[in-house]
């Protein structure tokens, strides 16, 4: 495992992370078991950053989260989000009685006195034109409840806006295969600003595998199931908004290049996102 500094947060995070929304739902069935057996071997492999979020299962991952941390002695950075619980996006749903609870919520499920980053989760374009938010989130620091926080978004457009904000420490956003446009009108901005980037969707939701054919089945409660068209949340989040089996040609086409350059199918697909300089960590959703 290689490692490397996220931005101005002094941390020296693992190339590649564990990405907590699949132990949580909406991926089918998951076993606690199975799950911290994930979590375990995760960081036995030199992972030491984890990124969750409120939402997956209501708190499910954040706890299982919790009890890893209180089994493994090693040292382990988490990075949870907020802000999905609203029933609609809006910006006045970022205020400071809300955000304060969703962080109490977390703090709680996560058995500590200070969430190591809380990134806000998708909000809406026009939050990034309320600097009152990170005002509040700027308070949250100050008492001690947040170390550090950042965005996780679904446009470039929201990625360049959040690094004008001076305490905002990183930004997650969607690169890989199949959605290359940050590295050519983000990343650099972002290198400028000192801030971290987190890809994340690096397989595309297991797409770039190569596990998955035309016929393959997906449990109801699996968001490949449900969500191909944003019918739940961004559609950006299953499969990057690709159509499914235009993917499973593209993914072929992937292979072929990979073969050519002598290189393992996966291994082609995950190093397009770690070799770019640019980049800082891969949030790599433990799944089937």
């Amino acid at each position: 495992m290689q490692y490397r500094q996220l931005g101005r947060t002094g941390w020296k995070v693992s190339d590649i992370s564990f990405g907590a929304w699949a132990i949580g739902g909406a991926w089918g069935s998951v076993s606690d078991n199975d799950s911290l057996a994930a979590l375990h071997k995760a960081i036995d492999c030199g992972v030491n950053f984890i990124d969750t979020a409120d939402v997956y299962g209501d708190g499910r991952s954040e706890r299982l989260i919790a009890q890893l941390k209180k089994d493994s002695k090693s040292e382990i950075i988490v990075a949870t989000k907020a802000g999905r619980r609203l029933p609609r996006q809006t910006v006045e749903g970022y205020g400071r009685q809300n955000l304060t609870a969703w962080v109490e919520d977390s703090l709680h499920n996560l058995s500590t006195d200070t969430l190591d980053l809380l990134q806000l989760h998708c909000p809406p374009s026009a939050l990034y034109d309320a600097p009152e938010v990170f005002g509040i989130l700027d308070d949250l620091v100050r008492a001690g409840k947040l170390r550090h926080y950042g965005v996780s978004v679904e446009k470039i457009s929201e990625a360049l806006k959040a690094v004008e904000y001076p305490n905002v420490q990183t930004v997650q956003i969607i690169f890989n295969c199949f959605r290359q446009r940050p590295a050519d009108e983000f990343f650099a901005r972002a290198k400028q600003k000192r801030v971290g980037i987190l890809a994340r969707v690096p397989l595309a939701s297991g797409l770039l595998t190569g596990k998955f054919r035309p016929d393959s089945a997906f449990a109801a409660d699996d968001h490949r199931n449900f969500n191909r068209h944003g019918e739940a949340f961004d559609m950006g989040e299953t499969f990057s908004g690709v159509d499914y089996n235009i993917g499973l040609e593209a993914v072929e086409e992937v292979y072929d290049v990979a073969a050519e350059e002598g290189q393992q199918d996966l291994d082609y697909a995950a190093t397009l996102t770690l070799l770019e300089k640019w980049a800082g960590v891969e949030v790599k959703a433990a799944s089937k």
